[in-house]
């Protein structure tokens, strides 16, 4: 796959505006790795081999039927052992596979327990042999090495239908947090309401929010950078569950991701903001030995992500699953944290532009296999009832320029691209929006956001080119969205009003890396996000990440709040109805496309702001989705009908 190699954090760019003194910022581009040639073929590595589903249209059929009112199968769902009787690979498929791993000297270490993955290990030697290709080791200009494959591996012919890919072969980290700041956070606090401590600037870029989102919870600051979980509450009504004793008692609440973290960080936070927690609920499981403590993206994505879940469900219990940040990690951490079984749902809060996975050059190297073997594995989730989560990416409509960079005033612009594994159709997919909030920036006047918008950074961009004759790099910083060009469109989205179908003349073009992509124009595809909430740092969260800095961190944000606060809650739904919700998506689209909205629906709608390409507008957007939830109404909904 495509090195995402141009991953300069946004933080540095921003950083030589308003630290160095230049007027015009871009994020810069990195440089090629250097390839240092073969790898050492004695080398022992650890490799994945995804196998195939069984009938997989009858699995879809009765995944449908889970959360089809009136059906037999309805909240009826399947353990690991059912699925993988019924829909994972069969005797003969893993015996050919298993003669296969034997057959090239390799080990099989573990058959895993929905039979749609086998675990092997063997020495960069075997695996060239077997899927005829050479591991190369690659230098990155930042110093770090990993090795990957020069060529496409090639599956054995005499598995074709048995298995999907080959998971492992690259040890490159690709994958990214969606997680951002913001230009001119507030400063670090010991407690989330000391509005004494903030700088000056500060004070004037978190002015309150409307008093009435801004009551009932005593955990809540009422101030944009520096919100806590009470706030969430208060402004998308989870407030009447509480209330009423629901607080994810009985429930557990999963995290998949690609760093390790320190629990007590966790606990950290839930006690400087004054909420009572569930003691011990955290375990930790380290997947292919687990993810680093450090590095680019670090603990914080991890803590923040049990931080903002648990503290909306205080008393769920709680599964941090974390992997290394490379092909068989990610794929990993799914595949067990679904095969255990044990989690009520699950959020993912990193990813890649979808794009990333597509041959970029004619015969070039086409990577559409591994998002099939993440999709199994999706399938498995929404069969068991585990309801997902993902994030939409913050880059707004356009995904790849948060690694790559470009402009919309280049010769060719960058592409309208959706981010992965959020635009699999079988997660709810996580957007954001920018809360109403006054601002300012190096001195300049006061502005308010009135309503609650589409997040799009194209508002800062504005107010530095009008007010300080400036132009500051922020494109494309804002809640991801669009069309799929992999996915069709799913039937729960088939008669949603506003759904789009992908753009003309979008063409990835980088010369550079050799790419000329013209992406499929009018393709009827999946369009995310699904559901949003306030996800703009500059109205945004305060967090405790010890490796970040001391005492809780604020001016945080991005989608990455979003999906573990949408886990979060459906740890109170599952209390709220008694049972596993199962796959969101086909239960929402209905409730929103019948009752729209109103002072009794599920969902608020976004009718402004814009992701720099979708603009909201009344109903559905791939900006904000169906909009924000009404969280007491979604449960009323959900045990009603």
């Amino acid at each position: 796959m495509l090195s995402t190699l141009h991953r300069k954090s946004l933080a540095v760019s921003l950083g030589l505006l308003f630290f160095g003194g230049a007027t015009s910022v871009a994020m810069a581009a990195g440089s090629s790795p250097t390839d240092l040639g073969p790898s050492n073929t004695s080398q022992k590595v650890n490799v994945t081999l995804v196998l195939g589903l069984r009938n997989q249209a009858g699995l879809e059929s009765f995944i449908s039927s889970t959360v089809t009112q009136g059906s037999p199968s309805y909240h009826r769902f399947l353990t690991t052992d059912q699925f993988a009787d019924q829909y994972g690979a069969s005797a003969s498929d893993i015996a050919k596979v298993q003669a296969f791993i034997k057959q090239q000297g390799l080990t099989q270490v573990e058959l895993l327990p929905n039979h749609i993955a086998i675990k092997v290990s063997g020495t960069i030697g075997q695996f060239n042999q077997a899927f005829q290709t050479s591991i190369h080791d690659y230098r990155n200009a930042d110093g770090t090495t990993f090795h990957r494959p020069n060529a496409k591996p090639t599956l054995p012919s005499s598995l074709s239908g048995t298995l999907v890919v080959a998971s492992g072969l690259s040890s490159e980290a690709k994958f990214h947090s969606n997680r951002m700041s913001a230009i001119e956070p507030i400063a670090s606090t010991s407690t989330a309401s000391s509005a004494s401590t903030m700088s000056p600037m500060a004070k004037t870029t978190a002015a309150a929010a409307p008093a009435a989102s801004c009551t009932g919870n005593a955990t809540a600051t009422c101030t944009p950078g520096a919100f806590t979980v009470g706030d969430v509450a208060n402004r998308y009504n989870i407030n009447p569950l509480y209330k009423a004793g629901v607080n994810g008692k009985g429930s557990t609440i999963g995290i998949a991701t690609l760093a390790d973290f320190l629990p007590a960080d966790a606990y950290t936070y839930w006690s400087t903001i004054g909420l009572a927690v569930k003691p011990n609920r955290i375990t930790q499981v380290h997947v292919d030995g687990g993810g680093p403590l450090s590095g680019p993206d670090g603990s914080g994505e991890t803590s923040l992500d049990v931080e903002q879940s648990g503290g909306l469900a205080p008393w769920a219990d709680i599964i941090v699953y974390d992997a290394p940040n490379t092909d068989a990690g990610f794929f990993d951490v799914f595949n067990q944290s679904i095969s255990d079984n044990k989690v009520d749902s699950l959020s993912v809060s990193w990813g890649e532009p979808e794009i990333l996975y597509f041959p970029q050059t004619e015969g070039g190297e086409d990577f559409t296999d591994e998002l099939r073997a993440f999709h199994q594995v999706f399938m498995e989730a929404a069969a068991q009832g585990i309801s997902m989560f993902a994030t939409a990416g913050d880059s707004g409509a356009y995904d790849t320029v948060r690694d790559f960079g470009g402009s919309l005033s280049d010769p060719v612009p960058p592409p309208l691209t959706a981010d992965a594994p959020g635009s699999d159709p079988y997660i709810t997919t996580a957007g954001g929006t920018t809360v109403p909030f006054s601002y300012s920036f190096r001195g300049g006047p006061t502005q308010s956001i009135k309503q609650e918008s589409v997040w799009g950074w194209d508002y800062i961009q504005t107010y530095f080119q009008k007010y300080l004759g400036l132009s500051v790099g922020v494109f494309s910083v804002g809640g991801g969205g669009g069309v799929s060009v992999f996915w069709p469109l799913p039937l729960y989205q088939a008669f949603t009003p506003g759904i789009k179908k992908s753009e003309k003349n979008q063409t990835w073009l980088f010369p550079e890396y050799g790419i000329d992509y013209t992406l499929p124009a009018n393709f009827k595809g999946r369009n995310l996000p699904d559901i949003s909430l306030n996800a703009d740092p500059e109205s945004g969260y305060s967090f405790v990440s010890s490796l970040d800095g001391p005492g809780l961190l604020t001016g945080e944000g991005g989608t990455s709040f979003v999906a573990p606060q949408l886990n979060g809650i459906s740890a109170l739904l599952k209390q709220a109805t008694h049972g596993r919700q199962g796959f969101w998506n086909p239960q929402i689209y209905p409730l929103q496309n019948i009752f729209g909205y109103g002072p009794f629906s599920p969902f608020n709608d976004i009718k402004a702001g814009d992701n720099w390409f979708y603009k909201g507008v009344s109903g559905y957007e791939p900006g904000a989705g169906l909009g924000t939830l009404n969280v007491t109404n979604l449960a009323l909904f959900l045990t009603v009908f």
